[in-house]
């Protein structure tokens, strides 16, 4: 069986999350506690204000997302099957780890200082994002140039067809919205983050991490991710790292990523952490393709009959 591990990024988060395999799961249990006392409160009892500052939403959704993986893999025989990763975004730590690139304490403290440098990028060069919706890919990035003239304006998450999401400086993204009202867009977004992610505004928080990634090993992976910044198979431990500093101030292909998944081979899906939102463009990308996911005790053992 050919199997894709997809994990979520910014925005599934929840308060309660991972509650209950926490509860009924020792490793799961092991690995939030791993986490920290400090953002496991956060993660199970909020409140919702500080679970959204990135510097807390990333590492709690990494967190969530390996404790269910780790629970999933006691549970199923890994060798037995050809697996590939895919994250979207923070996502992309989740599927590394997953792979064994790197441990799940190395990984918590790489997430927790990506998000630290994000939200300082952030203060640094504010900005927001928009999720644009029914327009072609070369139309809207046509629009997003047109908008530069006031300032940085450009298409970071390209999602599924039809779902773009666009990032830059407030007066050109209401300018890239404006224009994209006139070209007929179904519906625009403003959406509720902190800063313009993945944009060129980013590029400070790139050099951070760059100079943080040089602080852990990589090792050797189980199986291969496809890497956001140019949605290609990626087993090769030091052109991972280089490819993570590339995915913070660069697009991620989302759309692409899957596409390509899809023509290798691979048949079943399982989004692996909190919420539903991979699933859901899963079936916009290919509404052939249906996605199972782990986020509860539930879901689990649904997947895990579905797998037999």
């Amino acid at each position: 069986m050919k199997i894709c591990l997809m994990f979520p990024g910014q925005g599934s988060q929840s308060i309660g999350m991972g509650k209950d395999l926490y509860d009924k799961y020792p490793k799961a249990k092991e690995i939030i506690d791993l986490a920290g006392d400090e953002l496991k409160k956060v993660i199970f009892e909020g409140p919702e204000e500080t679970l959204k500052l990135t510097k807390y939403t990333q590492p709690a959704i990494f967190a969530i997302s390996i404790a269910a993986f780790e629970v999933f893999k006691e549970k199923i025989d890994i060798s037995k099957h050809d697996f590939v990763s895919a994250g979207h975004s923070l996502g992309e730590y989740s599927a590394l780890c997953a792979a064994g690139f790197f441990t799940f304490k190395d990984g918590i403290e790489m997430v927790k200082a990506r998000g630290g440098f994000l939200q300082d990028a952030s203060e640094a060069n504010p900005g927001s994002m928009a999720a644009i919706l029914g327009l072609d890919k070369t139309v809207l990035i046509d629009i997003c140039q047109k908008a530069s003239d006031l300032g940085v304006c450009q298409p970071v998450n390209f999602n599924s067809p039809g779902q773009i999401v666009i990032a830059g400086k407030a007066d050109a993204l209401q300018k890239a919205i404006e224009l994209a009202n006139a070209a007929g867009t179904v519906k625009c977004v403003i959406l509720n983050v902190s800063g313009a992610f993945h944009s060129s505004l980013m590029k400070s928080a790139a050099d951070s991490m760059e100079k943080e990634l040089v602080k852990y090993d990589f090792s050797a992976p189980k199986f291969p991710i496809y890497s956001n910044c140019d949605a290609v198979l990626s087993n090769n431990k030091d052109i991972v790292k280089e490819k993570l500093v590339k995915q913070i101030n660069n697009a991620v292909l989302w759309d692409e990523s899957i596409n390509n998944i899809i023509k290798a081979g691979y048949d079943k899906f399982i989004e692996i952490g909190p919420g539903k939102v991979l699933s859901g463009l899963l079936r916009r990308i290919d509404r052939n393709k249906k996605a199972l996911n782990i986020e509860d005790s539930a879901s689990l053992e649904k997947t895990l009959q579905e797998l037999q």
